[in-house]
């Protein structure tokens, strides 16, 4: 651990945006040359973080599918009991802790505690993959609206159906697991099969990949690409604006089979 540590200890909980370091934000990196202590996660920023954060100890408490080496309780336990101890404690997580990020529950353990957090918002990756892809969530006469939601786990009918029913753009993290049910519920629900999805994979890392397809087919498209997390999924007609702003169906059948060479 570092020599600064304070009287009292305090939690700083940043979002590291989608995993470029670039993307911190400037309080963010202020927070962390600041910190006696970072626990981060797999989809942070970090390869870097021995200069971010000299001198700080650095736990790696990142959870990976089917492994969760350092479960939710314990992360926050260790957070808690590290400030407590005096550390100037920074939680280092990907995208914004707000969205789909826990980081509600780890700011109330620090209030259970009396300890004094500070929430760094970051750039959540609901909005910044799809961007890194040529894809605007929102585009004057194609869509007014967007719906972030969680694929970690199936939706149940209820949600399928109201997602169907809004229109606009849907936005699903952590989807690629769940798509067959996500995109046959949506069907089944009264959204055409031949809505564009786009899965973008590992977006502002190197190897970003975007496979586009429809509701109807990207379940095999996904499959033939192998496409894997971390991905965000978006439904909607904005797929078809990536990049070129093309909107016909051949522009976006074009699109696809660009993106399908190797390389493109």
């Amino acid at each position: 651990m570092s020599a600064r540590v304070e009287s009292r200890g305090r939690v700083t909980l940043i979002g590291g945006g989608p995993g470029a370091e670039d993307l911190l934000t400037l309080r963010a990196v202020r927070a962390l040359a600041a910190a006696d202590v970072v626990l981060y996660d797999r989809l942070a920023p970090h390869a870097t973080l021995h200069e971010l954060a000299p001198g700080a100890e650095l736990i790696d408490v990142g959870k990976r599918p089917g492994h969760h080496a350092f479960p939710q309780e314990e992360i926050e336990a260790l957070m808690v009991a590290r400030a407590e101890l005096g550390a100037h404690v920074v939680r280092l997580k990907g995208g914004d802790p707000y969205v789909l990020g826990r980081g509600g529950e780890e700011v109330l353990a620090c209030h259970r505690a009396g300890i004094p957090v500070e929430v760094v918002p970051g750039v959540t990756s609901a909005i910044a993959v799809p961007s890194a892809a040529g894809i605007p969530l929102t585009h004057r006469g194609v869509s007014h609206l967007f719906t972030v939601v969680s694929g970690h786990a199936p939706l149940d009918d209820d949600t399928l159906r109201h997602l169907a029913g809004l229109g606009g753009t849907i936005v699903v993290l952590m989807g690629v697991n769940t798509l067959p049910s996500i995109t046959a519920g949506l069907v089944r629900h009264g959204l055409a099969a031949d809505l564009p999805v786009a899965i973008v994979e590992r977006g502002f890392q190197p190897g970003q990949r975007t496979t586009i397809s429809d509701l109807g087919g990207v379940v095999v498209a996904a499959g033939r690409a192998r496409a894997a997390s971390p991905a965000v999924v978006v439904i909607g007609e904005v797929v078809r604006l990536a990049h070129d702003g093309d909107l016909t169906a051949q522009g976006l059948m074009d699109r696809a089979a660009r993106l399908a060479v190797p390389g493109s």
